[in-house]
This record gives structure tokens, sequence and C-alpha cells, in this order.
């Protein structure tokens, strides 16, 4: 579990203001469960799910970012929860899936030309002796707006997202399972994206971000 402790380019677990986070977040909190059950949902609702605007680059994708930043999207978010777990002494890795995605904004499916997610991303914490699924994408606001339910987790069952949603239709599946990996694999991901999404000329450049006007709260649905 040692490689799952240490800091990483991504998961900069050593940086003073994820420590800072972390430490305000668990409080006088020893038990690990505890700890990763606080940390999870601190992420998942103190930074908003936004694939509106992501900054696909090796300084944009860094935990320190997403926490300076406030937002991120699916893959953002589990580095940052994971650069959180291994702050605070928890093994943290990262998992990824090719998922389809129910709940999505008419103008990002006119982007993306799809509603296939390559490289969906989540956090894996070991407790109690085993591998522990962790997704924080959806921050609570928007599954209420988007009449979903807010993934829960208890630190000892996969936190994985629903298939239908609270009206019984059709929400999420997952299609392709890619593995866990100790650090970000950006450029795994970014061949994807370069593949399955050609449209997003501004993901594949130096520096450059993607964009689209609005706020993905506003705009989202389940459907």
């Amino acid at each position: 579990m040692k490689i799952n402790l240490q800091p990483t380019n991504f998961i900069d677990s050593e940086n003073s203001a994820v420590i800072n986070f972390v430490k305000e977040v668990i409080g006088n909190s020893t038990d690990p469960k505890e700890q990763a059950i606080k940390l999870y949902y601190a992420v998942r609702d103190g930074f908003r799910y936004d694939p509106y605007h992501i900054q696909f680059t090796p300084k944009g994708m860094k935990a320190s970012t997403v926490l300076a930043q406030g937002y991120g999207y699916c893959v953002s978010k589990a580095v940052l929860l994971a650069a959180a777990g291994r702050a605070v002494g928890i093994p943290t890795r990262l998992g990824f899936a090719d998922v389809k995605n129910h709940l999505s904004s008419e103008k990002l499916k006119k982007m993306m030309q799809s509603d296939i997610f390559s490289w969906h991303g989540y956090t894996e914490f070991y407790l109690n002796n085993k591998w522990v699924k962790a997704t924080p994408a959806f921050n609570k606001l928007l599954c209420d707006k988007a009449s979903i339910k807010p993934l829960e987790f208890d630190g000892m069952n996969d936190s994985v997202f629903h298939e239908f949603d609270r009206s019984g239709n059709k929400h999420m599946e997952y299609l392709t399972e890619h593995g866990y990996f100790d650090d970000l694999p950006f450029q795994k991901i970014y061949e994807a994206y370069k593949k399955d999404y050609p449209m997003f000329t501004a993901l594949f450049e130096p520096e450059a971000e993607f964009n689209i006007d609005g706020q993905f709260e506003d705009d989202a649905s389940a459907n």
C-alpha cells in the first residue's frame, strides 16, 4: 500500500493547501473510515460538478488546482479526493470506466455528439482490508435540480452511480472498466478524449480551456 500513500504530480497530497483542507474537514477524527466519509462529502458537495469548464492540462488536473478553483468534473474531483485520502494516511487510488450518462444538458450533448463519457473517474479508499469505491462527482444541489439520488458513502460499500433516477428512469450505465491507477493516467485519457471527442479542440491545446457558456446545474436534466 506504500505507493497508494505517496504524493504524485497530480495527486499532490503534500501541498499545504490540500493538507489544510483535510485538517479542517476531519477535525479531531482519528478513525480512517470516519475520515474517509467526511472527506467524501466535503469533496462531493463542497466542489460543484462542472463539465462546462475543463482545464485538461498537467496543471489544471492537479488536486491543488481543483481545490483552488472550487469546482471540477468527475476526474478532477476524484483526483482531489484521492489527494485528501493520502494526506490523512488512507491508501487511495483512482479508477476509471466508460459510462453512458443520462444526466446531461442539451448544450453538452450537442458539443459531445454522444452520451458516452470516456474515462469517467472515481476514487478508491483502502478501508478495513478492502478497496471501497467512492464517486464524488455529482454535488447534492445538482442532484436535487436534476431529480436524481445523490450518491451516499458509508466507508464500507461501493458508492457508484445509480442505474435509475428518482422517477425510475434510466440514469447511468457502466460500459467499459479501465482499471485502477496510482496516479492520474493523463496521457491515456488525453488520447481517449482526442479519439472520442475530436470536436473539443480546446482540450488538446497547451494551456487551453474547454468552456461552454452558462451553468451546468441550471441546464442539467436526467433523461
